[in-house]
């Protein structure tokens, strides 16, 4: 039975050797675990062995983590559905939002953000059509781009992508990737600079994002090991 020192170090070998393969730094590239399901003790187990990136699905679950291990200097991120009675939380409690597919949501996260501080956001793109999956497609993704840079207390970051399970994951992301550069080009120059972030790849395909252009990888269980 492997152990979370194991599993993440070879979770890093992987990442390092796909930076290496398409001349991308290693610091480039950010680690998410994501920890659904997982006991607080996970969390400061990886922490100690120096991750600081945390990704949550479950709002209620993630609120009594964040507040248990809130002496902890971690960056938490939202990475599920998005209900709008649950944004004052995700608002208050996280320092990254990466599922925002509607303006609305956009808004109530503005509003509802806490004095002082700026949450990162990024818009969720579904570039397969996927029924199943959330986000918004690649001509919806334009005006929502426009109309979210001018919220206040939001600092819009980039893209993700989930991709469906019939997308070829190099295509796919090569797409998104590509309209995360059209999107750029879109943007208030004063706004362009901090439009740096894509998060896309998981345990099975992060070496085709990373050669893609990622960012932010979300990795739960090859990471932690089979959930509670």
């Amino acid at each position: 039975m492997t152990t979370l020192t194991q599993r993440l170090a070879l979770l890093q070998e992987r990442i390092e050797t796909a930076c290496a393969s398409n001349a991308r730094a290693l610091s480039d590239v950010q680690l998410i675990g994501v920890s659904k399901f997982q006991p607080g003790q996970s969390v400061v187990e990886a922490h100690e062995l120096g991750l600081t990136d945390f990704g949550e699905n479950y709002l209620q679950e993630a609120a009594e983590k964040i507040e248990l291990l809130a002496s902890k200097p971690l960056i938490w991120h939202f990475i599920g559905s998005i209900q709008s009675n649950k944004t004052k939380v995700i608002a208050e409690s996280f320092h990254w939002v990466h599922t925002v597919d509607r303006l609305k949501i956009a808004q109530r996260l503005s509003s509802q953000c806490p004095p002082d501080k700026v949450l990162n956001i990024l818009l969720q793109v579904n570039i397969d059509s996927d029924s199943n999956k959330g986000g918004v497609t690649a001509e919806e993704s334009v005006d929502l781009v426009k109309q979210i840079s001018n919220l206040p207390n939001l600092k819009l970051r980039g893209l993700m992508a989930i991709l469906s399970q019939d997308t070829d994951p190099r295509v796919g992301y090569e797409t998104v990737a590509q309209l995360h550069r059209d999107l750029k080009a879109l943007i208030h120059p004063e706004f362009a600079p901090g439009w740096d972030t894509l998060s896309m790849g998981m345990t099975g395909d992060l070496e085709q994002a990373i050669a893609a252009g990622a960012t932010m990888i979300r990795v739960g269980t090859a990471l932690f090991g089979p959930r509670e």
